[in-house]
């Protein structure tokens, strides 16, 4: 598959290759500290699936005035950097999100990470920025999935099993959605997966190399503890700069926090339903307490059935090869 030319819209993105027993995992910190028994509960269910995976050298860290984040933005570059460019690293996973991948995304260096080629890279949250990155900049297909340091990754079954299928059978995990998926707005469309957290898509518009164009795209969103009118702000935002024209379908995960669903239900049908194309809700992807795992850059269907039934994602393609 080819690589998009950076900051359009979305067309089919290179894979990975799927992971074997015995694969070493990079867990890297982009954003925000990770507490250390959540991150070697993580390390230790990841070795229960027979991978081998390490901590980078500056994932611990804790930034000495900015303890939002993990270290400096130079320390977390570089663990991302050289985690991807070493050969030796089959893939590359996010310990949490929270804030900080904004501030990194430009001190890393995209023709050594294109030259090096595509890796599993699993995350969401802020690791959204970097999803849209690793697809504009170097043209690479991405998950957009748990993070090893989340509570719902140490708890919850099912999370654990969507990962762990789509690294090593991504064939068996082609139709994704949980039962709570429906129709927002019936419908089918055809279309390249892309997006995550909704205020970090929002937050790119006009940054160097984001995203200039939607069509095409099948768009995946979701977002936590943003109260509905600040959802309506995001949305309208993305509505008028354009950046969603010409999309083929919208596909909505959890929205943790955000306040009653039903008012947050609300303003989804009233900035999304006037696109004219297929809207899907409660999907199961993000912040919610199950986080499935959905491939970003590849070719997928979209069925928003009208009578009622559950609704799916269903990509054309394996995840990984």
């Amino acid at each position: 598959m080819s690589a998009a030319p950076a900051g359009t819209g979305p067309a089919p993105l290179t894979r990975a290759h799927r992971l074997r027993p015995g694969a070493r995992v990079a867990v890297v910190s982009p954003s925000g500290p990770v507490p250390a028994e959540r991150l070697d509960a993580g390390l230790d269910l990841l070795r229960g699936w027979d991978l081998d995976p390490f901590v980078t050298p500056h994932a611990r860290d804790v930034h000495p005035e900015l303890r939002y984040l993990a270290g400096t933005d130079e320390h977390r570059a570089q663990d991302l950097q050289d985690a991807w460019c070493d050969p030796s690293v089959d893939a590359v996973l996010c310990a949490r999100g929270g804030y900080g991948a904004h501030r990194m995304v430009d001190l890393l260096d995209w023709t050594a990470i294109r030259a090096a080629g595509p890796k599993p890279f699993v995350g969401y949250s802020d690791i959204t920025v970097l999803h849209e990155a690793f697809a504009l900049r170097a043209g690479f297909s991405t998950l957009l999935g748990p993070m090893v340091g989340a509570e719902t990754f140490l708890k919850d079954a099912p999370t654990q099993d969507a990962l762990r299928a789509t690294l090593f059978a991504p064939e068996s995990v082609r139709t994704l959605g949980l039962e709570t998926a429906a129709s927002l707005v019936p419908g089918r469309a055809r279309g390249v997966t892309y997006g995550g957290c909704v205020s970090l898509l929002a937050a790119d518009l006009g940054t160097p190399g984001a995203r200039t164009s939607a069509r095409g795209g099948l768009l995946l969103v979701e977002d936590v503890t943003e109260d509905p009118y600040r959802i309506d702000g995001i949305l309208t935002r993305l509505l008028r700069s354009g950046a969603l024209e010409g999309v083929a379908g919208v596909v909505c995960g959890s929205w943790e926090n955000c306040g009653p669903y039903d008012r947050v239900r609300a303003v989804l049908a009233d900035r999304l339903g006037g696109l004219g194309v297929p809207v899907v809700e409660e999907l199961g992807f993000g912040h919610g307490p199950t986080t499935l795992t959905l491939p970003l850059g590849l070719p997928a269907l979209l069925d928003a059935p009208a009578d009622g039934g559950r609704a799916t994602l269903t990509v054309e393609v394996p995840a990984l090869v």
